[in-house]
């Protein structure tokens, strides 16, 4: 693993990790984390995706833990992340690591960024992994959306007045994030179609014209990126439909997946070997032309 730093479009300076090394052609997939999560959660999936022939990048968004240099970064907010961060890490693999066919992960937030590329975006191919439209009224159980509601709308404003720090370690919903990004997320959680109702934001046009081929990953046991989650998100993806597949994993023999799950290493003989191939299969079309870039996933 090799360490490097990269600028963002807005001055600030973004830190990423190379699993692979530089030289040669091989594919290169970027990780793009969900929301107050470390990258080093992708760090196993990151080393499988090496063993298979890859080359993988992975990151944390600005401001994200402990020690992540939250007091320059306290002002950063969710959009920042999806609109600054994940382009300048892409940015720098095209840059760096040129003649390889450029492919993404995206967990949760991190396939929100994806889409937020729009037609300027470098990829030949992505997975979204339970990325979902986070309105708080897709949520499946009560309870969840009673814990979830208290949270943003009295835990989070407190906690904004008396730190630009959220302490999500704490409060076991994650890493340390700036409390403005929590706002943000706090804000879309309530919109009936999430961000996509956010005017200041433009994200259905920009989803809209993603032109290239799109995997979605979703399971019957996370309580928050349900199908209908999932399936809201996918629709604005309108020049790039998304093939989709639902998990069970109570069925399937997965194991228990979640949210998070899909990360842990007891996946790599089921989940991360149908991914890996999937991607392989998109990096082998990229090298025939552009023209590929067109079809669905």
């Amino acid at each position: 693993m090799e360490s490097f730093i990269t600028a963002c479009a807005d001055g600030g300076e973004i830190a990423l990790t190379l699993h692979g090394g530089k030289a040669g052609t091989s594919p290169v997939v970027v990780i793009h984390p969900a929301t107050a999560v470390r990258e080093r959660m992708y760090h196993p999936f990151a080393g499988f995706l090496v063993e298979q022939g890859f080359r993988v990048i992975t990151y944390n968004y600005r401001g994200v833990g402990a020690g992540a240099g939250l007091t320059r970064n306290r002002h950063l907010t969710m959009r920042n992340w999806m609109l600054d961060d994940a382009p300048a890490v892409q940015d720098w693999a095209v840059r760096t690591l040129p003649g390889a066919p450029l492919l993404a992960i995206g967990h949760s937030l991190g396939g929100h960024a994806i889409g937020m590329g729009g037609k300027d975006s470098p990829l030949q191919a992505a997975v979204l992994i339970a990325s979902h439209a986070g309105a708080l009224r897709l949520v499946r159980r009560r309870a969840e959306r009673l814990r979830i509601g208290f949270l943003f709308r009295a835990v989070v404003p407190v906690a904004g007045r008396l730190s630009g720090c959220f302490p999500g370690k704490r409060l076991g919903v994650g890493e340390n994030i700036p409390s403005v990004a929590m706002r943000d997320w706090g804000h879309w959680i309530l919109m009936r179609n999430y961000f996509f109702d956010d005017p200041t934001l433009d994200a259905a046009k920009r989803f809209a014209k993603v032109n290239f081929p799109l995997l979605s990953l979703g399971f019957e046991d996370d309580p928050w990126a349900t199908p209908a989650a999932i399936d809201l998100l996918n629709c604005h993806f309108a020049t790039s439909p998304p093939a989709r597949r639902q998990i069970d994993p109570a069925r399937d023999g997965t194991g228990p997946v979640g949210h998070m799950g899909f990360f842990r290493d007891h996946h790599r003989n089921g989940l991360w070997t149908e991914v890996t191939d999937w991607l392989r299969q998109q990096a082998e079309a990229a090298k025939t032309g552009p023209q590929r870039r067109a079809t669905g996933g």
